[in-house]
């Protein structure tokens, strides 16, 4: 017995041994290899110039594409511009203060590993780039480099169509995305933002203040905070979406003061369509207005708002008798309205703690970008969601309880979580409506529509039995523990917009102006609500689900009589 013992112990002690042997043998190599790295990567003596060190500094920004060369040579070049490209050096060119033997040694393998990083680019992709301090204007991009501009005034530097992509923002997603509406010029900031324009301040700022990369561009500068790197675009690139073309909106009656409600005119023969609407867009108007030969570009506004329609036939008169006649054809340009697309946070936090509360479904998200455009200022949001915040809802990414928002998107329900507002807007839509369309985001997203397969599974009627009678609950508790409550019904809100965003706005505590509800009505339909309906869907509900459903529709009728609002609307039921 104890001579296997002792034999077990004589190995372990040898393993022990032999352990310890390759550890200190591991350490001494290591020790001695990163010594020797370190002699060959700092040499002692002074280094002749490298080859991008003896060309002058605008000469080496064109050479690695941080500059267009027709940016320079172009009538719109501002003398700041061109200061900005002689700020910027290359790494190689900077001078170390103080001799080599203060730097710390974290300082030295920084500087290996970047020399050893850039050699071995150089090797495989060609010249070096500018390092990793200086991301570059995308050398790809098929618009012009214009330079960095501040953003940072009371009004934004570019107006119109404005989207964040917090992953995958690149310099052709945002020229892309201004070229399909007939910008001009593409800008993007911090790195993840893109604004669309016509038109730019005459000076620009320091090329080096645009220091951010692009989300999903690396090596590409996409601004900074307050700070736009901006592109001319010229076309749209292959396999990208079509251009957006202008929209008829209907034969209107000449307003009777024309220079006053149409600020800008084209009158040549021949004029069309498609050369009023470019006209009207490159002047930024989002209406393009004809009259025979005459074109005029002007916004909705109270003189001309575009509500009383008069029949088509009216404006269907050949060019010479429409110019005679009281009537114009009114187009939808594809540029935004631009007075009320400027939002921000609240200056101060919020006193009163406002809920937008709904049913999921019931256009919680369309009734924030209305909000969010007629009081300038943006909504916030119980959830997360990432999709909404790349849409321009930039609330989204704020604390839900920081009070920095003009109020609060939630579908909670139940005392305590209503308890924690102040107040509420309540939005109710048809129940069935309501359905239908959370069942579409849930199985196909926010703009999608869910499969034949899912209406024809147990999934969809499973779908009905749960969140019905949650749609009646969610009505019954805010009704129930909200402290104070406007009550507004979707249908409602589409039929008579301006009125009822008006008592909205009015219930926030803000003051809008006329023109301002009227910009919002012209830009209404936002850029997340899906469009139409598909024409081959057949009734999903059985007459079960419908007895189930007008069950509900009669109790949360009664229940708002009873805390003396008005009932539903009559369309709700019985269906």
């Amino acid at each position: 017995m104890a001579k296997p013992f002792f034999r077990l112990q004589k190995f372990l002690r040898r393993t022990q041994f032999l352990l310890f042997f390759l550890t200190a043998a591991y350490l001494m190599t290591g020790s001695l290899l990163l010594l020797q790295r370190a002699r060959v990567a700092l040499p002692q003596g002074p280094r002749a110039p490298g080859p991008l060190q003896t060309l002058p500094v605008a000469a080496v920004a064109l050479g690695v594409g941080l500059l267009d060369s027709r940016a320079l040579h172009g009538p719109r070049v501002s003398p700041e511009l061109l200061l900005g490209v002689d700020m910027l050096q290359s790494p190689l060119t900077r001078p170390r203060p103080g001799p080599r033997w203060l730097r710390s040694r974290n300082s030295e393998l920084r500087q290996l590993r970047r020399r050893w990083f850039h050699h071995f680019m150089s090797d495989s992709q060609g010249p070096p780039a500018l390092g990793p301090e200086a991301p570059r204007p995308a050398i790809h991009s098929r618009g012009t480099y214009v330079g960095c501009f501040s953003d940072d005034g009371h009004e934004r530097t570019l107006k119109g169509a404005v989207f964040y992509d917090l992953r995958k923002m690149t310099v052709s997603h945002c020229q892309d995305a201004c070229a399909e509406r007939s910008y001009v010029y593409a800008g993007l900031e911090a790195g993840a933002e893109c604004y669309c324009g016509n038109r730019l301040p005459a000076t620009s700022v320091g090329l080096e203040e645009c220091s951010h990369e692009c989300k999903g561009e690396k090596g590409s500068v996409c601004g900074a905070v307050d700070r736009l790197s901006v592109y001319r675009v010229d076309e749209l690139q292959p396999g990208s979406r079509k251009r957006r073309t202008a929209t008829y909106r209907g034969c209107f009656r000449l307003p009777e003061n024309m220079t006053h409600a149409f600020p800008s005119s084209l009158i040549q023969a021949n004029v069309t369509v498609e050369t009023c609407s470019g006209f009207c867009s490159q002047k930024e108007f989002p209406l393009a207005i004809l009259r025979g030969w005459e074109c005029y570009c002007a916004y909705p506004t109270p003189q001309f708002n575009l509500r009383d329609a008069m029949d088509s036939s009216l404006c269907g008169q050949d060019p010479e008798a429409q110019r005679l006649a009281e009537y114009c054809e009114v187009y939808q340009t594809p540029v935004q309205d631009t007075r009320c697309t400027d939002r921000r946070f609240l200056p101060n936090k919020s006193k009163v703690f406002v809920a937008l509360s709904s049913f999921p479904g019931a256009g919680n998200t369309w009734a924030r970008h209305l909000i969010e455009h007629a009081t300038g200022f943006y909504t916030g949001s119980y959830y997360f969601d990432g999709t909404l915040y790349n849409k321009g809802f930039k609330g989204e990414k704020d604390h839900w309880r920081s009070r920095r928002t003009i109020c609060v998107k939630t579908h909670e329900s139940g005392r305590r979580e209503i308890e924690m507002f102040d107040s509420a807007i309540l939005l109710i839509r048809n129940p069935y409506r309501s359905l239908v369309a959370e069942f579409n985001r849930k199985c196909a997203g926010h703009l999608g529509y869910a499969a034949d397969r899912n209406w024809k599974s147990k999934e969809w009627p499973d779908f009905v039995n749960s969140y019905a009678s949650w749609w009646s609950s969610h009505v019954l508790d805010w009704l129930k523990y909200g402290k104070r409550l406007l009550v507004v019904h979707y249908e409602e809100l589409r039929r008579s917009l301006v009125p009822t965003l008006r008592e909205m706005v009015a219930f926030l505590n803000v003051s809008v102006s006329e023109e301002r509800l009227l910009c919002v009505e012209n830009n209404k339909e936002g850029s997340f609500r899906r469009r139409g309906r598909r024409s081959h869907d057949p009734e999903p509900f059985t007459p079960e689900m419908k007895d189930l459903i007008n069950g509900y529709i009669r109790t949360v009728d009664k229940a708002l009589r009873d805390h003396n609002w008005t009932g539903l609307p009559r369309e709700y039921v019985p269906r």
